[in-house]
């Protein structure tokens, strides 16, 4: 599939997806709280996170008293999120991950949070470096795929009971790697549910 079949296929999907999503992503509250604290993120901090979504990890940069801006592709998605909206510190607008309409540099940090895995394997360096492009730290969240073969298969298999579409190919990429080879260099790392998710401290490499 190729990317322009991704957009028409994640607009589709996250329409049908919306109306559930809070429900469905509900364990994933004390996620959200711990990459807002691994982050290092201060109040008055500007903070952009991607893929939003229905907008739950803005939200745990928001209360903390950062300046967040939630962008994603999905418009009912985006609904959602503005309607919860309680933070005068927080606003959403649509915007492509893949190229942002923001300033080299305008953001203390960027997040991604369990998104990667949805995207293309041509899709997920460009938004790494979009992120790179416009923010001093990068904190990129998603599954952990384990290297014991045993764990990997059991990790793949139970996930992709769920996951569909660009997860197997996103499990056969090690994430970590990836993150390096677009420029960045990876200064902390934590783990949530367990160690089914991971979280990457990012900041732009030394030339």
């Amino acid at each position: 599939m190729q990317s322009n079949d991704y957009y028409l296929s994640n607009s589709s999907s996250f329409r049908k997806l919306a109306p559930f999503y809070d429900l469905i992503a509900s364990p994933l509250t004390r996620l959200r709280n711990k990459v807002a604290a691994l982050s290092g993120a201060r109040e008055g901090d500007a903070i952009l996170d991607i893929c939003t979504g229905t907008g739950a990890q803005a939200f745990a940069f928001g209360k903390i008293g950062c300046r967040v801006m939630g962008i994603d592709i999905s418009p009912d998605m985006l609904q959602i999120a503005k309607r919860k909206n309680v933070y005068q510190n927080v606003e959403f607008q649509m915007a492509d991950a893949t190229s942002l309409p923001f300033e080299d540099g305008q953001f203390d940090i960027s997040s991604v949070s369990l998104a990667l895995h949805d995207m293309p394997r041509e899709v997920r360096p460009r938004v790494l470096d979009e992120m790179k492009r416009v923010s001093k730290k990068v904190i990129v969240v998603d599954y952990h795929i384990p290297e014991n073969r045993l764990e990997r298969w059991l990790h793949v298999s139970f996930t992709a009971l769920y996951e569909l579409g660009y997860y197997r190919d996103f499990a056969r990429q090690n994430l970590k790697e990836l993150i390096g080879q677009h420029g960045l260099t990876v200064t902390g790392e934590g783990y949530a549910l367990i160690n089914y998710i991971k979280i990457f401290v990012c900041e732009r490499a030394l030339p």
